[in-house]
């Protein structure tokens, strides 16, 4: 029910168009621009930067404000009280869990972390030297292959069914993309570890020694999925829901998501972080300093990855959390002295102390922060977009199973069309 009306008015029609205007819970109200086709006109809003394309109960962003809202609960207080896979609970269905239903919820998701044997064939299709992504893309869209049943998506059921596999195999997945990359056996996963333990233990485990599980590093990489387990209708979201307004199966929509989370202006930018320090090279206050000057100047290309954020116009809600847990490792691992964490440590002083960063707001965001922990947890670069999208996973399957358990449209964007005329093929 619309709470009020916009009326727009066009040069060459003869009455004025009203449109409906709704009101959510927070946020901007919206102009329901749906009946302009109806009068041969379409929006214009390259990137959707003013357009919401669907209606959404899961995830609120305040970016002005540096809110970031799950189902109402805010990110530092999930980030530091709950845990990776009760936040999947609650984004999946809507409400914390009570101690049954996360026990029950809790098993389905340690029981099902193991992939049908044949997918280990699967992986040998694939170059050593191909990148942990493409593989992981590959995979995942190939596990409708494996897991065809349960796979009516107008069931609630077999969506919750997909949900749980998806969430349950994907640090299985991410971990065997990574021991296939670097030539060593693949670990099977152990139903007496939690999430974060089981995919460290996938991760460095090896047949040679035991593999002791570090419970600051399992603390971290529990909170590193926290933080990143949804984000609003992000590029990588808004594919999956694409795909999934299509009809397709869940591992085809998951799968597209990755391939959209791929791109180095979404889920690379913590990889990009590296790279970043990389350039810098020396830690002397003199080169770090010269770097910073760079960065300064509007006429040098150089750019400071993991500051600022093109949502948050503030702080990045997510990045305070980070950043106790980026301190915890460090002191975890008595890294002092690595020169490229030196320099990350003097990038966020400046960034926090110098009036140029602090006037454009330009503050470490959660992207620097989970680099750099990343990289002293011993995680080659080429597995922090994997990581990432293990976490995503249950952002983007809350996001599929919300559109299909209402009623939805095939997405189809229309265009400003500025080709050639109508014109004839000559004659010959």
């Amino acid at each position: 029910m619309a709470d009020r009306k916009a009326t727009l008015t066009v040069d060459g029609l003869d009455k004025p168009i009203e449109l409906p205007m709704y009101s959510g819970t927070l946020g901007p109200d919206v102009i329901d621009v749906r009946g302009l086709g109806a009068e041969g006109l379409f929006t214009y809003d390259p990137g959707f930067m003013a357009t919401s394309s669907c209606q959404s109960a899961i995830t609120y962003i305040d970016g002005g404000k540096g809110v970031l809202l799950h189902r109402g609960y805010p990110i530092d207080q999930l980030a530091k009280e709950s845990n990776f896979v009760e936040v999947c609970y609650t984004l999946l269905f809507g409400e914390l869990p009570n101690d049954e239903q996360y026990a029950d919820f809790e098993s389905r998701i340690r029981n099902h972390t193991m992939v049908h044997d044949q997918i280990n064939n699967f992986f040998k299709g694939f170059r050593r030297d191909a990148h942990p992504m493409s593989i992981l893309c590959g995979v995942v869209g190939g596990l409708a292959a494996f897991y065809h049943d349960h796979m009516d998506i107008t069931q609630e059921e077999d969506r919750v069914i997909s949900a749980i596999r998806l969430i349950a195999k994907m640090p299985t997945l991410a971990a065997m993309s990574h021991k296939y990359n670097v030539g060593q056996p693949f670990n099977y996963p152990r139903n007496d570890l939690s999430y974060a333990e089981n995919f460290l233990y996938m991760m460095f485990s090896n047949p040679c020694e035991e593999y002791k599980i570090n419970p600051v590093f399992a603390k971290a990489m529990d909170r590193i999925f926290m933080l990143h387990a949804d984000h609003e209708q992000n590029a990588s979201t808004s594919t999956v829901r694409l795909a999934g307004s299509t009809g397709a199966n869940p591992f085809a929509c998951i799968s597209a998501g990755i391939a959209a989370l791929w791109g180095p202006a979404h889920g690379g930018a913590n990889e990009a972080v590296l790279a970043m320090l990389d350039e810098i090279g020396e830690d002397s206050e003199e080169n770090i300093q010269h770097f910073v000057d760079k960065a300064k100047d509007k006429d040098d290309p150089f750019k400071l990855m993991g500051f600022g954020h093109r949502v948050y116009r503030n702080f990045d809600p997510r990045a305070k959390v980070m950043k106790e847990t980026c301190d915890e490792v460090l002191a975890e691992l008595g890294m002092a002295d690595d020169p490229q964490l030196k320099i990350a440590k003097r990038l966020e002083q400046i960034a926090l102390e110098d009036e140029y960063f602090i006037e454009r707001k330009l503050y470490p965001n959660v992207d620097f922060y989970s680099g750099i922990i990343l990289k002293a947890m011993g995680i080659p670069t080429n597995m922090f977009t994997v990581i990432f999208a293990v976490s995503r996973t249950i952002g983007w399957i809350s996001h599929w199973h919300e559109m299909l358990s209402e009623s939805y449209k095939i997405g189809r964007p229309r265009q400003l069309y500025i080709g050639h005329d109508q014109r004839d093929y000559p004659k010959k």
